[in-house]
């Protein structure tokens, strides 16, 4: 097979709001971005029914709805924005590599990733039919829709711990669902939701099928302790298990850490290689939000648009 060739001086992986807010950056610099938009245009957003907490969008709007919004503006700037998704970077060299779908190479004056991370999900068929039917994976992002409501929460760490705490202001009875007989978060943690009323900490629990049909009735457990199983009636069930960064081809060029987010300079969205910026949810496991995403994006199109300045590439 013949390789395809082809030279840009600023390549941009992934399409959420990152990598669509970069695009629209480095096309007004007349960087003449190019976008590829990976296996899930759009990203996390377009898995996400309402969206409530963007500013500009008063009455809010759909997440896929808003990435299009999104999409349309970079390309009216000029963004060449193309279907398929990197398969391998080289990043060697002073122009860097990136081959797509396998089988076409660019080489890139500058490359801004922002493959976003994708959320860990429990596995089960129910859970899948029913996410953005009262399955989410965002607290912060969905707890809203549930005020006054009963809802469960799944996971055991520092997230879970801090979205159950996060619900219990909005929701009349939240249950915290722990696979062990102890959490994982911090103590400081912990102690908050041991001392909120309204949680209920269900230890030795684990989740066997969240139940409803079109929207969430309730949730199947399997106590470890009896071996019972027993239902909980809810309208809400968010999945805090964690996050998995989609970075895994940046592996050994990329500094990242020991979960595969990447560092990056503080304060900056500079990589360890020169000319390689990371925006979004790739190099970010705190926020995880719409809006500070879209910030990151502008910040790797500034830096991308001072590095070709500083090495003359017009």
């Amino acid at each position: 097979m013949n390789e395809q060739l082809e030279h840009v001086k600023c390549l941009i992986i992934g399409s959420g709001p990152a990598g669509y807010t970069a695009a629209i950056y480095a096309a007004r610099a007349d960087l003449k971005p190019v976008l590829y938009q990976g296996l899930q245009p759009g990203g996390q957003l377009t898995i996400t029914t309402e969206v409530e907490n963007y500013p500009g969008y008063p009455k809010g709007t759909m997440g896929p709805e808003m990435m299009e919004d999104f999409k349309a503006q970079a390309e009216r700037f000029g963004t060449d924005i193309r279907f398929g998704y990197a398969t391998s970077v080289d990043f060697g060299g002073p122009v860097h590599k990136i081959v797509v779908d396998e089988n076409k190479t660019i080489l890139a004056d500058t490359v801004i990733i922002s493959t976003g991370a994708s959320a860990k999900w429990l596995g089960l068929p129910s859970e899948q039919k029913l996410n953005g039917y009262g399955v989410s994976a965002c607290a912060v992002c969905d707890g809203f829709f549930f005020r006054g409501q009963t809802v469960a929460i799944v996971g055991a760490g520092d997230t879970a711990a801090e979205e159950a705490t996060y619900l219990a202001k909005l929701c009349k009875q939240v249950y915290m669902i722990v696979r062990r007989d102890e959490m994982r978060a911090s103590k400081a943690m912990q102690h908050r939701v041991l001392n909120t009323p309204n949680i209920e900490v269900l230890w030795s629990h684990e989740t066997k099928e969240i139940l409803g049909e079109k929207t969430v009735e309730g949730v199947l457990l399997l106590d470890h302790k009896t071996g019972q199983e027993k239902r909980l009636d809810i309208t809400g069930f968010f999945v805090a298990i964690g996050h998995q960064p989609n970075s895994g081809i940046f592996k050994g060029w990329l500094d990242m850490d020991e979960t595969g987010y990447l560092k990056t300079t503080p304060g900056t969205s500079k990589t360890n290689v020169a000319g390689v910026f990371a925006a979004g949810d790739v190099a970010d496991k705190y926020y995880r939000q719409a809006v500070t995403a879209a910030g990151t994006g502008c910040m790797a199109a500034l830096d991308a648009e001072r590095y070709l300045a500083e090495k003359g590439i017009h």
